[in-house]
């Protein structure tokens, strides 16, 4: 079995910080790609920022400039610093991330789902 842990979630008014922490545990061979996500009240859920094994990274227009996605590979834990924060970041993120896991002699390839932080940014 895989398991994504998120922590950091909090409220923090306009214009503060918050840092993101998402840790797989398991039975883990390999992991590719390790996303968030966000979605807020009666919205779908929107990917934010992903980062690659080796590094590369892609964010949402809106959160250019302000949020910075990294990873621990030794520690099978990706981070999103939140910097600048607006209201408009309110919602509970989600850490995504592509596993290849043990199974017997074989390994499998799936993606895998956090349990969800929230983030409540007051004006």
């Amino acid at each position: 079995q895989v398991q994504l842990v998120e922590s950091g979630g909090g409220l923090v008014q306009a214009g503060g910080s918050l840092r993101l922490s998402c840790a797989a545990s398991g039975s883990i061979f390999s992991i590719n790609l390790m996303g968030w996500y966000r979605q807020a009240p009666g919205k779908q859920r929107d990917l934010v920022a992903t980062i690659t094994g080796g590094g590369s990274t892609d964010y949402e227009h809106s959160v250019k400039g302000r949020f910075t996605i990294s990873r621990d590979n030794a520690k099978n834990t990706v981070y999103l610093q939140m910097n600048s924060l607006k209201p408009e970041d309110t919602a509970v993120y989600y850490c995504k991330a592509t596993i290849t896991r043990r199974q017997g002699m074989s390994v499998i390839k799936d993606y895998y789902w956090g349990q969800g932080t929230q983030v409540t940014v007051s004006s």
